[in-house]
């Protein structure tokens, strides 16, 4: 498989999936030393970690040295590769699902995780009672993440979505044009400035007063699928990371390899 010369791992990309990110692999830079490891087992050895949870020094013998991998995986976080693969095969999922490339609605929502000793910032969050960070995205109706902002947890949600929104707004979305968000983020000041922002309406879904148990809210289902779907890749089982820019792409990274798996099962896109 791809040159490699060991058993596969449950974590590895299939060749149909590389085939596909392959052309999104940063080409090696001019002047620079000739490249003497497999960028598929780069990445293959990335998603191991990502899925297994494991930290970068107990990384198989049989990848490459740990230090190269995670040398590759933080230079793609310092220059947004991560997020440009996410954007790129974003566009592929939606047009093989018979959507326009971009969005014209969102769901945003938050995840407070615990943090490590590892030092960096973090703080409480009263609500959930959990010290640590906060994952605050934005999924497209499909559940494809469009932009992601990690701070510490006792920043309130509405500071936490001005964060978010400030991001999405510089990544261009020009079909976007409503934002669906809980209860946790209402109140008219927020609508106001969301529409001052972007010229986005922001429209909250709450329970109503005679909602009794567990119900499933209109679209807000769709953001909670993604990190469900997060949830799967054990190094997002807590924050484990020093920065939160690592924690951001670690995220994008899982929703590439989650974006892959899709995209792979049809040949006509892999080929």
């Amino acid at each position: 498989m791809g040159g490699m010369n060991r058993k596969p791992y449950p974590s590895d990309l299939s060749d149909a999936e590389w085939l596909i990110l392959e052309p999104l692999i940063p080409p090696a830079k001019r002047g620079g030393r000739i490249r003497r490891v497999h960028m598929r087992e780069i990445v293959n050895a990335i998603y191991y970690v990502l899925r297994s949870g494991c930290a970068w020094r107990m990384l198989p013998h049989d990848f490459p040295p740990w230090q190269t991998v995670y040398g590759y995986f933080n230079t793609w976080r310092r220059e947004s590769v991560w997020e440009t693969m996410n954007d790129v095969l974003r566009e592929s999922v939606r047009q093989e699902a018979g959507r326009e490339i971009e969005p014209s609605a969102a769901i945003i929502d938050s995840q407070s995780v615990k943090t490590t000793e590892v030092k960096g910032e973090r703080g409480y969050d009263s609500n959930k009672k959990i010290k640590g960070r906060k994952r605050h995205i934005m999924v497209d109706v499909l559940g494809l993440l469009l932009a992601v902002v990690v701070h510490k947890a006792s920043i309130q949600e509405r500071a936490g979505a001005k964060l978010l929104l400030q991001r999405a707004v510089l990544k261009g979305f020009g079909r976007l044009a409503l934002i669906w968000a809980d209860g946790g983020y209402s109140g008219q000041p927020m609508i106001d400035w969301v529409w001052q922002l972007a010229g986005w309406v922001f429209e909250v879904i709450k329970r109503t007063e005679e909602t009794v148990g567990f119900v499933v809210l209109p679209r807000r289902w769709v953001v909670e699928r993604t990190f469900a779907w997060l949830g799967r890749y054990r190094r997002l089982s807590k924050d484990y990371e020093q920065l939160p820019e690592t924690s951001e792409a670690m995220i994008y990274a899982a929703m590439v390899r989650i974006m892959l798996r899709r995209l792979a099962r049809n040949p006509a896109v892999a080929l």
